[in-house]
């Protein structure tokens, strides 16, 4: 399957399959402040401070996992494509063209000309398969790029300007992995030095429009601009270096203290701004970006092997006790969505489920009553002597999980259900997962790909509801991974978020979503399709 070369976007949107989004709901938002149209034309030079909520401990985009440091990693590397977020389309980067063989087996990509990493080398085949080659040798330490290229056979140089990579199974995710800062392509010097001096900062040689130049653990990250760079991504607005002479990273864990700095003007702009916050930043020059995070949802993900949950009546019920516009309205801020399905609003082929999310408590009642749980005398419900309970695990990734959790108690003890919850360290709760000793999982998953289901739910993949080999997400789950044909894809990846809904294997809550907040100095800091930050556009007026 060919794609057009990059000379011709017009035609390249409508012959690369084309992930259908609700444009207002995959489009960047932005409440109250200035705009391009206040400030005039974007002005080379300066520098962006910017505070980040927690500290990155590994920038190599390969091996890195957590927003702030993706957020950081993402100025670095170029991709071989982008992904439009507003269509979930794959365009041009440092592929301009690029075929699919063998059901999706088989990705060929020509590389465009020109593009250098910033030791001087070319980016060529040669040096993409090492980088690929790389990421397969990180193995654990590479999360999210071993997982994208899952059954990977090898990359071959067909030519200096032609690689071709391989997989042993269909793998239709992989050309949206292809643009991710996670396969973000190195220079094959970056592999002299080891994966822990990367994290660091040291021989992190990418082909990216901004180079590394500082990096203090806990402290701060510095970025300058790569003088010379021409081969951006074909979605930026403007080709040519950078306007930012160099992007200053500060961390500032503490939202007020964050707050307090980007309002004083010590920084331009600030990541996860906490609802409470967020009423101060909608106007006096400063504005709020936002975008809903695509992949799965924060979500209660039942173990269907454990107590209660093994009952999908229970599960189902469970489901209907949710007030899920209430959690976002008393918990969030109006910049979060109830989660419509278990993917967000943002992915694409995401299917509209509002319907079967929808708040029901006399419906969930009836669900328990006809599944003989009866009114316990402390009002939670009991069947044969056993109590209507499970826990959840979750760690404070996010600062409001523990308030939307005890929200979500409170609203299932109106319908008999006891939710305990357990609050462990992210080591702590990554463990028990692999374990299976939960009867709910909190959690989250960023992916601009409804692939991210099948590494969650499959029995070849996360598994975390712990299904049976022939349960009946499978074949869906299967089908979406097998071809980027859109009119076979998109049924099916419809079909497996219908059939996790109705089937209660997880229960979607509400749509994490990225809010920044910007100063009146700083402009067009946006998010690329996974919610994370480019800065290739951004830029910094005067005083």
């Amino acid at each position: 399957m060919s794609r057009p070369a990059r000379s011709a976007p017009s035609r390249l949107v409508r012959a690369i399959p084309a992930f259908a989004l609700p444009l207002a709901l995959a489009a960047c938002g932005v409440a109250g402040g200035s705009g391009p149209q206040d400030s005039g034309p974007p002005r080379p030079g300066g520098t962006l401070r910017l505070g980040l909520s927690s500290a990155p401990d590994c920038i190599d985009p390969q091996q890195a996992a957590t927003n702030a440091a993706l957020n950081v990693g993402r100025q670095v590397v170029d991709s071989l494509t982008d992904q439009d977020p507003k269509t979930g389309a794959i365009v041009p980067w440092l592929a301009d063209r690029w075929t699919v063989g063998g059901e999706s087996t088989s990705f060929t990509f020509h590389l465009r000309g020109g593009a250098t990493f910033s030791d001087g080398t070319p980016v060529d085949a040669a040096a993409v398969k090492t980088s690929f080659d790389g990421i397969v040798a990180l193995g654990a330490k590479s999360l999210l790029g071993t997982s994208y290229l899952a059954g990977y056979r090898g990359a071959t140089v067909v030519d200096p300007a032609t690689v071709r990579i391989d997989f042993g199974a269909p793998n239709a995710q992989f050309l949206q992995a292809s643009s991710t800062m996670s396969l973000g392509v190195l220079a094959p010097s970056a592999y002299r030095r080891t994966a822990e001096q990367r994290c660091q900062g040291n021989g992190l040689i990418g082909s990216g429009p901004f180079v590394v130049t500082g990096f203090r653990p806990n402290q701060d990250i510095a970025l300058s601009k790569r003088t010379g760079y021409g081969w951006g991504s074909s979605l930026w607005r403007h080709q040519g270096a950078a306007y930012l002479d160099r992007i200053d990273y500060r961390v500032v864990p503490e939202p007020g203290v964050r707050t307090g700095s980007l309002a004083s003007g010590q920084l331009d702009a600030i990541t996860d701004v906490q609802p409470v916050d967020e009423a101060q930043f909608t106007g006096n020059g400063f504005s709020e970006p936002v975008r809903p995070n695509p992949g799965v949802v924060f979500n209660l993900h039942a173990n269907v092997t454990r107590g209660v949950l093994a009952d999908v009546k229970v599960r189902q019920a469970v489901s209907k006790g949710i007030n899920r516009p209430e959690v976002t309205s008393t918990v969030l801020s109006a910049n979060y969505r109830p989660a419509t399905s278990i993917l967000g609003s943002t992915t694409p082929f995401y299917t509209d489920l509002s319907k079967d999310l929808a708040y029901d408590p006399a419906a969930a009642g009836a669900l328990l009553e006809s599944d003989g749980w009866v009114p316990g005398p402390d009002g939670i419900r009991m069947k044969n002597g056993q109590r209507l309970t499970a826990s959840v695990v979750f760690s404070a990734v996010f600062n409001q999980n523990q308030s939307v959790l005890e929200l979500v108690q409170q609203q299932l003890r109106k319908i008999g259900f006891d939710l305990r919850i357990e609050l462990h360290t992210n080591a702590e709760a990554s463990r028990i997962q692999r374990s299976g000793d939960y009867d709910f999982l909190w959690y989250n998953v960023t992916r601009a790909d409804p692939d991210i289901l099948r590494q969650q739910f499959s029995v070849k993949g996360g598994n975390r509801s712990r299904l049976p080999a022939d349960n009946p997400l499978e074949p869906s789950l299967a089908e979406q991974s097998a071809t980027v044909d859109t009119a076979r894809r998109k049924p099916a990846a419809e079909q497996a978020q219908r059939t996790i809904v109705e089937q209660a294997y997880a229960i979607p809550v509400f749509e994490l979503t990225q809010v920044l907040a910007v100063g009146p100095k700083a402009h067009d800091v946006g998010f690329e399709a996974s919610s994370r930050l480019q800065l290739f556009d951004a830029w910094v007026s005067g005083s």
